[in-house]
Formats: structure tokens, C-alpha cells, sequence
């Protein structure tokens, strides 16, 4: 059938994606990325582009849908997501740019129309759906969602991730990765 675009799924090397999550459209997994089972990773409006080294836990939606009041164009707007991040459980993720280094917390919520930057953390329950782009480092808490900014990023959450890519393997199937770890020349 012509005209017809298929979604595909790209999973880089030596990212740990689990066949029970679900992940539709076109999606671009970066290497050394856990996706949990029961995440969701949804391209509708557009491509989904997630960098390397990021945690995804279950029950996380991370969705790039259509925005109500934009025309419909081909291919829509592309969602970047940096490295190192960490999505906790049961969050909402809509946001079209994410930096490096930010935690969303359980059952946060990010919309659309933010862009995080770097170093950022949206605290548990703390819903952010305003139009503008918060400073690194800025940390967003509490049960008023109050905000502040701190010295120094979140730490990286490599020992989680390795951790991870150990013990996943022997509980869930996996995707397959679509890209080699040591491509032979």
C-alpha cells in the first residue's frame, strides 16, 4: 500500500527494554536504557527520540500526542529526551524537550508545553502543565509544588542501571536491540 508509514522501534545497544512494556509509533531507544515493564512510550504527534542511560520504571507514560489547537503536519513534532534521566513510577511525561539529568517522581506530571533543562526535579505528585522553561537545577516539591533551585544535579544512576540490566534479563523477555553493540568494520 503506498502512503502508508509504518511506526518503528529503535532500540540501541545494550539497552534493556522489556517486551511486556508498551511502546508505538516511531520510537528511538538510546543505548543503556531500562525500559521497565508496563512503561508506556507512545509517538503519536511525532517522533519520540530517548537518549542513552535512562531509567524508566512501570507504569510511566511518556506520550508525544498531537497538540488540540496546532494544525496536523507530516510527522509532527519530534520529542527529545537527553541522557541520564529518571522516570519514577506511575509518572506523566508530555514534554517535548527533557535535558540530562532530571528525575521525575512517582505520579508527577509534566505537560506539554514545558521544557526542562537540566539537573531538574519534579517532585512526587507535583503537577507542572504551564508554558514556560524551568532553570537547571530547579527543584519543584511539596504538596504546594514549591520551588527552588539546588547547588549540584542529581546524581547519575548508574549502580540502579546496572543493577537493572543484570537482574531484568532473568525475570521478563526482552526486545531485541536493532543496533549492534561492536559493529565489525
Amino acid at each position: 500500500m503506498a502512503g502508508v508509514v509504518r511506526p518503528s522501534v529503535k532500540i540501541g545497544a545494550g539497552a534493556v527494554v522489556c517486551v511486556e512494556a508498551e511502546i508505538r509509533g516511531d520510537v528511538t531507544i538510546g543505548a543503556r536504557t531500562v525500559v521497565h515493564p508496563k512503561a508506556r512510550i507512545i509517538a503519536e504527534g511525532g517522533p519520540i527520540v530517548i537518549g542513552e542511560s535512562n531509567l524508566i520504571e512501570e507504569q510511566v507514560l511518556i506520550i508525544n500526542r498531537q497538540a488540540d489547537d496546532s494544525p496536523t503536519k507530516e510527522g509532527g513534532q519530534k520529542m527529545v529526551i537527553g541522557a541520564n534521566n529518571v522516570f519514577e513510577v506511575g509518572c506523566r511525561c508530555e514534554a517535548l524537550r527533557v535535558g540530562d539529568n532530571n528525575v521525575i517522581e512517582a505520579k508527577a506530571v509534566v505537560g506539554r508545553d514545558i521544557e526542562l533543562t537540566s539537573g531538574c526535579v519534579i517532585g512526587a505528585f507535583c503537577p507542572i502543565t504551564s508554558n514556560e522553561t524551568l532553570p537547571e537545577n530547579t527543584v519543584i516539591y511539596g504538596e504546594k509544588c514549591v520551588r527552588r533551585v539546588q547547588a549540584e544535579r542529581p546524581q547519575a544512576q548508574t549502580l540502579q542501571l546496572d543493577f537493572l540490566m543484570k537482574i531484568l534479563p532473568n525475570y521478563h523477555h526482552l526486545k531485541k536491540s536493532t543496533r549492534p553493540k561492536n559493529p565489525e568494520k
